[in-house]
């Protein structure tokens, strides 16, 4: 019989029926994100005021954080009293297209476990029953790690490479004045990225139960694996090596965590 004439076993989906199953789980999926995006959309005065304007404050729990180690090691250096920038929108939309774009932001942030969730019913089914209970708790840690990461990228990379940039001066007669563009911008990219990239223990689980990659592997090339994170680093992080820095040295720590777990899988 000709391949375009076998007809689907009794109890499997055709193609058609999987595309129609995906679009029903990215329309429950977008819904929720739009749903927490509405959310946010109408509360702009703590959205914008308290946490992406945040770090623009030198009231912000991070610079609070950094005087009270500062008086704790007796020196003023770590403490941030200022930031000497001002915030400025350039363009007739562009406090209203931000206001948009940061509540986007926030909702996929908050819909991202239940998104997961839905891509996650989508796949399992068409793993092994071994696979399916490798992967156990797979929302769960996902999720865990995803909010890890967008917390140090907001608590820790953010001030910092706010900080950096807002002193940063080729001339004293040069002012800093920030385009809220610009401003959202550089929040979304280290927050997002943050989150996305301490998924790596997760990958790095499943390449190992599928038979990918194992700790031997992952050892070899640690050396190698470092100078991709730097290079990461470098790209997602503001030019200033403090900051690629502070980026690098938790992957490099989750890189270690993923040899660890590897080693511990069973296939």
């Amino acid at each position: 019989m000709p391949l375009d004439q076998v007809e689907d076993e009794p109890g499997e989906m055709s193609f058609l029926d999987h595309l129609e199953e995906l679009r029903w789980h990215l329309i429950r999926s977008l819904i929720a994100i739009f749903v927490f995006a509405i959310a946010a959309f109408i509360s702009k005065g703590i959205i914008f005021g308290e946490i992406i304007l945040g770090p623009s404050k030198s009231s912000f729990w991070t610079y609070n954080m950094l005087c009270i180690l500062s008086e704790l090691v007796n020196s003023d250096a770590l403490c941030i009293t200022e930031l000497p920038f001002i915030i400025q929108s350039r363009q007739m939309t562009g406090q209203f297209s931000m206001h948009i774009t940061s509540s986007f932001v926030i909702g996929l942030i908050c819909a991202f476990p239940y998104a997961f969730w839905e891509f996650w019913r989508f796949i399992s089914p068409g793993l092994y029953p071994n696979e399916r209970k490798a992967a156990r708790g797979a929302t769960f840690y996902v999720s865990i790690l995803f909010f890890i990461g967008v917390f140090f990228g907001y608590f820790i990379l953010t001030p910092i490479s706010i900080n950096f940039l807002a002193n940063y001066q080729l001339d004293p007669s040069i002012l800093n004045e920030f385009d809220i563009i610009s401003y959202v911008g550089t929040i979304t990219t280290l927050v997002l990225a943050s989150g996305l990239l301490f998924q790596l223990p997760m990958i790095i689980l499943f390449l190992t139960k599928a038979g990918i990659v194992n700790k031997e592997i992952l050892r070899s090339y640690r050396k190698h694996a470092i100078v991709v994170i730097l290079v990461f680093g470098a790209m997602l992080t503001p030019p200033d090596p403090f900051s690629q820095i502070v980026m690098a040295i938790p992957l490099v720590g989750l890189y270690e965590i993923s040899i660890l777990i590897s080693s511990k899988v069973k296939k």
